[in-house]
């Protein structure tokens, strides 16, 4: 209390002696507590430094911009969205035509992988990075909304192309090459957008560059489906295995086949199986057949020497209700060979074991089959002596239609030289069978050794006789 308040109370006390009662005094109050005002303000403190840090893990630093897009205090996720936006909204004027924006065109950036890299290069909580250079993102145009946006912007600016064609001549299908109209330099365009996109420009006026405009029908693309329909009138028909058993006249397929484009510019084959069924109702008496069957030529191992006759199967056409649906989807396809259900019957092949057998002593020759003779007649063989024809088992090595033989004889040493020695086999070295027209002594030796006989005979067993056919020469 201060010094006045005591005397104010000094006063108005008196003394006990005299009666006055006696004052007592209330107890001090307790002296208040300071205030720590270190935890109010500590407290949001640390919570606003724990945000911050926080943030520094989540946010792009500030002052980054992303090709003239400022994406500082955001997410990578916020900040592609800025990107797309802005790159979007963009304002391009073109001269000699009307303004078109940045999504008509149908201009990208990869901005979802951009914002991420920038993030991990400039997070808010490196301070380093705070404020610097903006980072590139290159700009791509859709070609076919940009086209579609130009046309309609500056249609003055455009004529159209004329397509390639695919025509069927009679005999082949020829392409009409396609003519290039004229356009917008899309690369040039692209350059304008990307330099004021970096720029951070909203809008830019653009003179356009003039280019070609080649057609979606392209020459290329007509070509390589010429070559494609072409290759199927090469092979066009019904086959059994590798057969073409029934062939398809190239007009008559070229009428099954409807060639078309699509949007893209691909030209697309159809078929109609209508147009087909005709054909198909007529190929039972082409297909079906019975068995042919075979003979070949064989030695004594049973090596075949020679097919005289090739085997074939018999064969039977099965059901053709779903042929033509089935070749009309096939030929659309661009597979020409249509492989018919049939039935097969396998052929009988005959074996024949030919041999020659020549008995010297009665100057016979047998023609053999599966060891039967099929025809004999006389021969001469060679002289008695160094002349003789020798004994033993040989076979034909090799033909020779006709020549002139010339010699000395063994037994004589008379030269010879006789010209158009026809239907020679050799057989044994230079011992042959074949023709002779200088006598008509047969069943009698004459030769140096070779087995004569007729012309007509030496021919028929020229074309009887295989190379490897054996040979029994005895006495």
């Amino acid at each position: 209390m201060t010094d006045t308040a005591t005397k104010e109370l000094t006063d108005g006390v008196g003394d006990a002696s005299a009666g006055t009662p006696e004052v007592q005094w209330a107890p001090a109050e307790p002296a208040p507590k300071k205030r720590r005002l270190w935890l109010w303000i500590g407290v949001p403190a640390g919570l606003i430094a724990c945000g911050a840090a926080a943030a520094g893990l989540l946010l792009i630093a500030p002052g980054t911009t992303v090709a003239g897009v400022p994406v500082g205090f955001m997410t990578p996720g916020a900040a592609a969205e800025a990107v797309d936006a802005g790159l979007a909204g963009m304002t391009v004027s073109i001269k000699g035509g009307k303004s078109v924006t940045g999504a008509e065109l149908g201009a990208s950036v990869d901005a979802t992988a951009i914002t991420a890299e920038t993030f991990e290069e400039r997070p808010l909580w490196n301070v380093t990075q705070w404020f610097g250079d903006p980072e590139p993102a290159e700009v791509t145009l859709d070609p076919a909304k940009a086209d579609a946006a130009l046309r309609q912007a500056a249609p003055s600016l455009y004529t159209d192309a004329t397509p390639a064609a695919l025509t069927f001549d009679g005999t082949s299908y020829v392409v009409t090459p396609a003519v290039p109209g004229q356009g917008i330099d899309l690369d040039a365009l692209t350059a304008n957008v990307q330099s004021a996109f970096d720029a951070g420009d909203a809008a830019v006026t653009v003179t356009p560059k003039a280019a070609l405009a080649d057609s979606t029908i392209t020459t290329e693309k007509a070509t390589a489906t010429a070559g494609i329909l072409n290759t199927m009138l090469d092979s066009v028909g019904f086959y059994v295995g590798d057969e073409r058993t029934v062939p398809v006249a190239r007009d008559v397929a070229a009428s099954w086949l409807t060639v078309t484009t699509d949007d893209a510019g691909d030209f697309k084959i159809a078929a109609d199986a209508a147009a087909i069924q005709p054909v198909v109702d007529t190929l039972a008496p082409l297909v079906n057949r019975g068995a042919q069957n075979g003979a070949v030529v064989t030695n004594s191992s049973g090596e075949v020497l020679e097919t005289i006759t090739q085997g074939l199967d018999g064969r039977t056409l099965g059901d053709t209700a779903g042929v033509a649906n089935a070749f009309a989807e096939q030929l659309a396809g661009g597979n020409s060979a249509y492989q018919l259900p049939v039935t097969s019957v396998a052929p009988v092949t005959t074996s024949l074991h030919r041999e020659i057998e020549v008995d010297l002593s009665a100057q016979v020759l047998y023609m053999k089959e599966n060891g039967a003779v099929v025809d004999s007649w006389y021969i001469s063989s060679g002289r008695p002596g160094p002349s003789a024809t020798a004994a033993g088992h040989f076979t034909v090595n090799w033909h020779v239609r006709s020549q002139t033989m010339t010699g000395t004889a063994l037994d004589s040493g008379v030269s010879y030289d006789v010209p158009n020695v026809e239907w020679v086999m050799y057989f044994n070295g230079d011992q042959a069978f074949h023709g002779v027209y200088w006598h008509s002594d047969f069943g009698t030796p004459h030769s140096n050794g070779c087995v004569g006989m007729p012309n007509w005979r030496a021919e028929q067993l020229y074309d009887w006789t295989a190379n490897g056919v054996e040979v029994w020469t005895h006495y």
